[in-house]
């Protein structure tokens, strides 16, 4: 038992441990699902991405649709914290810093590092109702932090105007990392970035990649 004085520390030490272990199997897990999709990886996969070993993926996990799930929740987080972060650093320029970033290094980066709004949206209409509640909600609080955020150039002004924004950029991210020219690639991300800031996209903002 953990209730003893000698015995606390030792065990808050595991609790931790285990805490850290299921973030590291969630983290990877997210990272695997953006990369390979949901049907791309196993179990065995998820675990040696991990480091752990199957049998300590199923002690955090009941199942892959599981992990799947909660990395949904983890990454839709995630992207929400990053418009929050934009808001911070960025002030009134913030919404064009933000379209230029998800335009230009969304764009590009490795898919482990994609915006899980962008990689995992198509994998989670093949699931069940619960996965698709899931990025809902998530979805929701993205929309949310934008319009909550301080006035900006072209700042979409309602949640129509918001859900247009995210389907343009997502869209166009989509398409981007589909053709193998990387000139028609740069000319997608630019044409979504005028027809979303209008003067306020930098018309070089793709020549020579983000």
């Amino acid at each position: 038992m953990c209730n003893k004085f000698q015995q606390r520390r030792s065990c808050v030490s595991r609790v931790e441990k285990k805490v850290q272990t299921r973030q590291r199997i969630l983290d990877a897990a997210g990272r695997s699902f953006r990369k390979a999709g949901f049907g791309g990886i196993g179990v065995d996969g998820l675990a040696r991405n991990a480091g752990v070993t199957s049998g300590a993926f199923y002690v955090h996990f009941d199942s892959k649709s599981a992990a799947f799930r909660e990395s949904v929740q983890q990454g839709m987080h995630e992207l929400q914290q990053g418009v929050l972060y934009f808001q911070s650093r960025h002030g009134a320029a913030w919404w064009p810093e933000f379209v230029q970033f998800y335009l230009g290094f969304k764009r590009t980066c490795d898919l482990t590092e994609s915006c899980a709004l962008q990689s995992l949206a198509p994998e989670i209409g093949r699931l069940d109702g619960e996965a698709r509640a899931e990025f809902e909600t998530g979805l929701r609080h993205v929309a949310e932090a934008i319009l909550a955020g301080p006035h900006s150039p072209k700042l979409p002004r309602d949640l129509d105007a918001t859900l247009v924004a995210l389907a343009s950029l997502i869209g166009a991210v989509t398409l981007a990392r589909a053709v193998g020219s990387e000139a028609l690639s740069g000319q997608i991300a630019d044409a979504t970035g005028r027809a979303l800031l209008g003067s306020h996209w930098p018309s070089d903002a793709n020549e020579d990649g983000p």
